[in-house]
């Protein structure tokens, strides 16, 4: 017998699979990645962050650099198959009969969590932490717009907060492009703020961190040289192919925030690119085995320009890692994981 469409479209909530072709450029999200795996130690605090924060205290500059080395996991748990979207046609220009357009989504739950290896800001303060804190969570979503995205996006991700911002990130993936043999190396990254003239000496605590870097656990961070970082990780191991999920606010996305956030430090956007690397390397199952490397930057927006230009200065706030998939199921007990443990 042949499925009626509503069939075919039925949607379902269920354990995330490895490999499901449903899940488009996702499919191989799915399970856990984290510094950590059969690679031993040899990703173990690849995670780097840097951010500027205002901050009174220390005179002019009235802000400090915080830099941070980190663990992490992040996991992909739940998918939730062929949302519907409701549209219709009508009155199209190029004369197709009017008709209902309902658009399918197929979106993966993820969770985020990083845990801190070491950290310093330029002033020397207290306030960058110790080793083993919690300093970030992240509850989302990644969707795959299966059809009605001509032509625009189709993929996105859903991102909130506890600091209390919610994210859009839209991006399309085209396999021809997103799909590439080996590895493409990482273009130079810009973490200087835009609105203040290079060589000014309000740049002073960045070049505290480029005269020192920054020693973390059995590795320095160099901030001028981040992609330099990513790209020679990547040279420890070979690479077959590589899916890129390139995404960003600016594409018809967002960024929402509380209002004492909008005050202090607006969050204003967000570029954000994973890189799914499947190695020649194989795992116990003779399947490739798979990193991922992301590189993220947020835009804080504060403080009135120095560069004769008016808004404010855009402080660029950077993370990138580089993990392996350590599971391609779930963690069990992880949230609503729960509640659909009968699809196991």
């Amino acid at each position: 017998m042949t499925p009626s469409t509503a069939d075919i479209h039925q949607r379902t909530i269920g354990i995330a699979r490895s490999g499901d072709e449903d899940l488009g450029p996702l499919a191989m999200l799915p399970g856990v990645w984290a510094n950590c795996g059969s690679t031993g130690d040899a990703l173990v605090g690849r995670g780097w962050n840097l951010i500027a924060l205002p901050h009174i205290g220390a005179g002019r500059p009235d802000y400090r650099v915080l830099l941070n080395q980190f663990n992490e996991r992040l996991e992909f748990s739940l998918v939730d198959k062929n949302v519907p979207n409701r549209g219709v046609r009508r009155n199209d220009p190029s004369g197709l009969p009017n008709a209902n357009t309902d658009q399918q989504v197929g979106t993966l739950d993820y969770e985020q969590s990083i845990e801190q290896i070491a950290s310093a800001d330029n002033l020397g303060t207290d306030l960058a932490g110790k080793r083993g804190d919690a300093i970030h969570h992240e509850p989302g979503l990644f969707l795959y717009m299966q059809n009605e995205t001509e032509p625009g996006p189709n993929i996105g991700r859903l991102a909130t907060v506890p600091h209390g911002d919610a994210v859009l990130a839209l991006g399309k993936h085209i396999p021809n492009d997103h799909v590439v043999a080996g590895m493409p190396a990482i273009a130079p990254v810009d973490v200087f703020p835009i609105g203040v003239p290079a060589g000014s000496g309000y740049l002073a605590p960045y070049q505290f961190f480029i005269d020192s870097p920054f020693q973390g656990d059995n590795a320095s961070f160099d901030i001028s040289k981040v992609s330099d970082m990513m790209n020679s990780v990547n040279s420890a191991v070979e690479i077959e192919r590589t899916t890129i999920l390139s995404l960003d606010t600016e594409t018809d996305g967002g960024i929402s925030n509380i209002p004492f956030v909008v005050k202090q430090a607006d969050a204003t956007s967000m570029t954000s690119t994973f890189w799914i690397q499947e190695l020649t390397e194989k795992d116990n199952d003779g399947h490739p085995r798979l990193r991922l490397q992301y590189l993220q930057i947020v835009m804080l927006d504060f403080f009135d320009r120095i560069d004769g230009t008016e808004g404010l200065i855009r402080w660029p706030h950077v993370s990138f890692n580089t993990m392996e998939k350590i599971s391609n199921t779930p963690d069990a007990g992880y949230g609503a994981l729960k509640v659909w443990s009968s699809d196991e």
